[in-house]
């Protein structure tokens, strides 16, 4: 009895020294920011993992939160500073790999690296994502998406898409496909694995892009003996690694000559030209890189394409403008051509405003490099100085940027037209920017205008009815349509009760439908 007492005294004195230091250091942090006013925790999402957000407590689920809050903790806290201040200044605010080692299982890359190796890696990369590089990806994806059009959908009226990125994932990974590996693959393709394979290339990339998180969290001992996931994704990824090795074993003996402008191809031409500065990455770099890059091309274009297809199908009015933009400059029906890309102005207005409303980027972190400030402004225009001591980690807040009053009239609504016009470019950083900002951008940009002008050229989305749903407001079906949960690189997977369908054009505008067919 008594040895328990003395048990659970030691584990008591133990908790509260703990908590005694956790409050000192809180103290101390506050103080060194001069007691800013905003929300605080004893405990970061680092440390606890609890779902809830509790003022002293726990941040809660910090990127779900920071998504659906988006300028709310800045507005009560009265104080915000421009983000320009700390993009802008890199140096000063160096990016933390802290964060970012978990990318490393992937190989060296340009994401998880700083300083020199950071430059190393960037003047290989950059080169890949060319002019020649876009047009590519502009011409497989409207070639793919026609494919969809011809071969899956037909002669259809009515196509019935019960969870749009069950559209959405499947365009982005035939995409990555070509212009990132330059394997062409067909919707309907049912090939069968070549010779030292037991996995096609297609069903390889896609249960790998839809599955990295397992090689985030998992080591590979136990991804080859775990759940038959597990096992599969396992199997899948040393075959899509056999591929890429394969590509470049056959890039190096000369018996692939012709010009190619994928990714791959591109990278590992200009890998081979720094042999002699010694700058060449290793093939397990060259791997790290592409890896990175499918993870981003994956998420980025798939969700953000699913988001703005969503918030047309709610804004019906919306939705009419971008058909009638697209008709404007294709209105014999042709196919779209790259060189007309500024056209769809429309387009990248509509991309942009879902970026602008669903970054992909949620939180951008920082790292001071030194004792530095930041000179503030409230609404009553006091001015305050806020000093940041060396080390102190600092981010950019995404969502309260782009939903900031001061930068964005209306910050809530759903308006494309924002994007015609001058906008604030610094408060708008879907990509991140600066140096660092995403090298991928132009990728994403050209497939994902390319595929939203495509589609909605022939085809109005719009939200099936359904009896459950009966009843509701629009303000419920639209939390209900645009309800989300985390995902590998941010929160954007869609849960459940999207249900979608496209209904044909027809060649016709929307007054030229049937009066009940529009919602």
């Amino acid at each position: 009895m008594f040895e328990d007492n003395r048990s659970i005294l030691l584990g008591a004195l133990v908790l509260a020294v703990f908590l005694l230091r956790k409050f000192l250091d809180f103290r101390r942090a506050a103080a060194s920011v001069t007691n800013l006013p905003g929300f605080r925790t004893l405990f970061s999402d680092r440390f606890v993992w609890f779902p809830y957000r509790v003022n002293g407590i726990s941040p809660g689920v910090q990127s779900e939160i920071n998504l659906y809050r988006k300028y709310q903790d800045f507005e009560e806290g009265g104080w915000d500073i421009m983000a320009g201040d700390v993009i802008g200044a890199r140096a000063r605010f160096p990016k933390p790999l802290g964060p970012y080692k978990v990318l490393l299982t992937f190989g060296p890359n340009l994401v998880a690296s700083e300083g020199d190796e950071w430059k190393r890696q960037r003047k290989l990369v950059a080169p890949a994502f060319s002019e020649k590089n876009n047009k590519l990806v502009w011409d497989e994806t409207v070639r793919i998406i026609y494919d969809l059009f011809d071969n899956v959908w037909g002669t259809q009226d009515t196509v019935i898409v019960d969870n749009i990125t069950d559209l959405t994932v499947p365009i982005t990974l035939l995409v990555i496909g070509v212009a990132g590996f330059g394997r062409r693959i067909t919707w309907n393709e049912d090939a069968v694995a070549p010779e030292g394979h037991n996995i096609t290339f297609k069903d390889a990339l896609n249960v790998v892009s839809r599955n990295l998180f397992l090689q985030v969290l998992f080591p590979h001992w136990l991804l080859k003996w775990g759940t038959s996931s597990m096992r599969r994704f396992y199997a899948s990824y040393k075959e899509l690694g056999q591929y890429m090795q394969e590509i470049i074993d056959a890039r190096r003996s000369g018996e692939v000559k012709e010009e190619r402008h994928d990714l791959f191809s591109s990278l590992l031409d200009a890998n081979e030209g720094l042999i002699e500065s010694g700058e060449k990455l290793s093939d397990i770099g060259l791997m790290g890189n592409v890896f990175i890059f499918m993870v981003a091309g994956y998420e980025t274009s798939a969700h953000t394409l699913a988001y703005a297809f969503i918030l047309l199908a709610l804004y019906p009015d919306e939705q009419e403008k971008l058909y009638q933009a697209i008709k404007t400059t294709l209105s014999d029906d042709r196919t779209p051509e790259y060189h007309e890309f500024s056209s769809f102005a429309y387009s990248m207005a509509v991309f942009n405003e879902t970026l602008r409303l669903f970054p992909p980027v949620i939180t951008i972190p920082k790292q001071s490099a030194e004792d530095t400030s930041f000179t503030t402004t409230n609404a009553a225009g006091e001015k305050r100085t806020i000093p940041v001591p060396k080390g102190t980690y600092v981010t950019v807040h995404t969502p309260g940027l782009h939903n900031n009053p001061k930068y964005w009239v209306d910050p809530d609504a759903f308006k494309p037209e924002r994007f015609l016009t001058d906008y604030p470019r610094d408060a708008f950083l879907p990509f991140s920017g600066g140096p660092r900002g995403c090298i991928g951008r132009g990728f994403s940009e050209t497939e994902s205008i390319a595929a939203l002008t495509v589609i909605i050229s022939r085809y109005r989305v719009e939200v099936r009815d359904e009896p459950q749903f009966a009843g509701e407001t629009f303000e419920q079906r639209k939390a209900r349509l645009l309800r989300s949960k985390l995902s590998l690189t941010l929160l954007y997977t869609m849960g459940p009760g999207h249900d979608f369908y496209d209904h044909h054009h027809h060649h016709h505008s929307l007054e030229d439908l049937p009066q009940d067919d529009i919602p």
